[in-house]
């Protein structure tokens, strides 16, 4: 049996980079982000748990994104780079990056932040051409072929790449090196955008520790098909002789959805990757550490068996149940990488072999306070949470737990109330976070919008529904002293 990963009694906030406020049409890594982590400072919070920090493409998911190794060039703070001289204060200000402050307008994103990028990397690549040239060596594994990825999709009007000539989708000799010649340019440009990201991040993450905050990151358990990932490696996943995938991700029907999820993801070739000791899982995994203290590993049931779907359908409905990797993958994850710690998302319908699964891996699991009191699958009560758990009121998939009040049925709702003596002298929202905070276990994180009352207005996503999801932001000016004072005292109270 594996050795536990254990946590000390703690607390955290789960905020994505794009929620944070910003003048500039989303979240990014600079002053927002710096007050964000001093105000969990100051409510003595250990933890933010952020979102996939990868680019994000069609649907604007941050589980789609175009690389696993990549981050996310939205997020890059304008103001540091008019601080560094590589764009001026004018050429920000004079664009128009949407007119709501509480929702990303990606379109304009897409308009607008690649052109300034542009222009920053003119003015600033000569100036930093040492430490450029030193991150490309240091992360050449990936980058380059990233970076001519990403180029060639701009040549091709950013389709995907099973839609590009036959010769450079099927990564002919030849045809690649031509590319590689061609554009250049562009494939310098992306690099240098990398380096920004990788540079502000690293210091973003830097200043959190100085201020005893830990950041909790999410590891997709699949890769988007418009991806360099499977364009670079298809021999990792079930693909035909054309690049087309035999068989796709999803879930099947439940008790949320009668046709269940269909992911559309690429399935892996396990029977490859077991051969050469899941050196792919190696190398993505140790991407994953340069960004995180801590990986919650997604859908880690998926490991145990995963949901096929024929290639082509309209829903999740036809798939079939194949055998996954189970522990040989686990176990060699866990056992390569010692400075990082693990959380397993086994929220589902755990079956007996995904739970010895979890309990040989040694991760701790999840549980979620919404689904405690779900009359329908009849969830675990907090009494019953172990110390050996991370308890969260709700997730990115699910609504803030106001919204989560006028959505669930009533005797769900009356049942939380009931448990948890909630009233509205207290709030109903401090109710719960203080029932979260009372548990057993070891790891309490509730969303931001938790804190602030937030209802489904402000839900980050809603899983099936392709449109108007990661769109959330946080106003600014709403975490206040005061705010930061009573989760501080919440949090000492019980002993997090």
């Amino acid at each position: 049996m594996q050795s536990r990963v254990e946590f000390k009694r703690s607390s955290g906030i789960l905020m994505p980079i794009f929620s944070l406020p910003s003048p500039y049409g989303i979240g990014t890594m600079g002053k927002a982000a710096r007050d964000f982590v001093d105000f969990l400072a100051d409510a003595g919070q250990s933890w933010w748990q952020v979102l996939p920090l990868g680019k994000t493409s069609y649907g604007d998911s941050p589980y789609q994104s175009p690389s696993v190794f990549a981050g996310n060039p939205y997020f890059i703070d304008l103001d540091m780079l008019v601080d560094e001289g590589m764009l001026t204060r004018q050429e920000i200000e004079a664009i128009d990056w949407g007119d709501d402050p509480e929702r990303v307008d990606y379109g304009k994103m897409y308009e607008n932040r690649m052109e300034l990028l542009k222009k920053a990397a003119e003015r600033g690549m000569y100036n930093n051409s040492r430490k450029v040239s030193a991150f490309i060596i240091d992360n050449c594994e990936w980058l380059t072929d990233y970076a001519l990825f990403m180029a060639i999709k701009r040549q091709n009007g950013m389709k995907s790449w099973l839609e590009w000539d036959e010769d450079v989708r099927l990564r002919r000799p030849e045809a690649v090196e031509r590319c590689r010649r061609e554009l250049s340019d562009e494939i310098r440009l992306y690099m240098f955008i990398q380096y920004l990201f990788f540079k502000q991040w690293r210091e973003l993450r830097q200043y959190a520790h100085q201020k005893g905050v830990f950041i909790i990151g999410d590891l997709p358990i699949y890769v988007a098909m418009d991806s360099v990932d499977v364009w670079m490696e298809p021999e990792n996943f079930l693909l035909d002789e054309k690049g087309y995938p035999i068989e796709v991700a999803g879930v099947p029907p439940d008790s949320f959805s009668k046709t269940g999820q269909l992911w559309g993801n690429p399935l892996y070739n396990y029977d490859k990757m077991t051969a050469d000791g899941f050196s792919w899982w190696i190398k993505r995994m140790g991407g994953a550490e340069k960004l995180y203290d801590v990986v919650r590993i997604d859908h880690f049931r998926g490991f145990e068996s995963y949901w096929a779907v024929p290639y082509g359908s309209k829903t999740a409905r036809n798939g079939r149940w194949i055998k996954g990797p189970g522990m040989k993958l686990i176990g060699v994850l866990k056992n390569w990488f010692h400075g990082i710690r693990f959380i397993a998302e086994d929220l589902g319908y755990p079956t007996p072999e995904v739970q010895q699964m979890l309990t040989d891996s040694g991760f701790p699991g999840m549980k979620l306070l919404e689904f405690s009191f779900d009359s329908r699958d009849g969830g675990d009560l907090p009494y019953t949470f172990s110390e050996h758990s991370v308890c969260y009121i709700g997730t990115h998939d699910n609504s803030p737990v106001m919204g989560w009040r006028n959505e669930a049925p009533e005797s769900d709702v009356e049942r939380a109330e009931m448990y948890f003596g909630l009233n509205r002298d207290e709030g109903w929202s401090w109710g719960m976070i203080r029932g979260g905070m009372a548990t057993n276990s070891s790891l309490f994180i509730a969303q931001m919008q938790d804190y602030l009352g937030l209802g489904s207005e402000a839900r980050i996503n809603t899983p099936g529904v392709a449109e108007g999801n990661w769109q959330w932001r946080m106003k600014p000016d709403v975490i206040t002293p005061d705010l930061a004072k009573k989760i501080a005292n919440m949090t000492k109270l019980f002993g997090r």
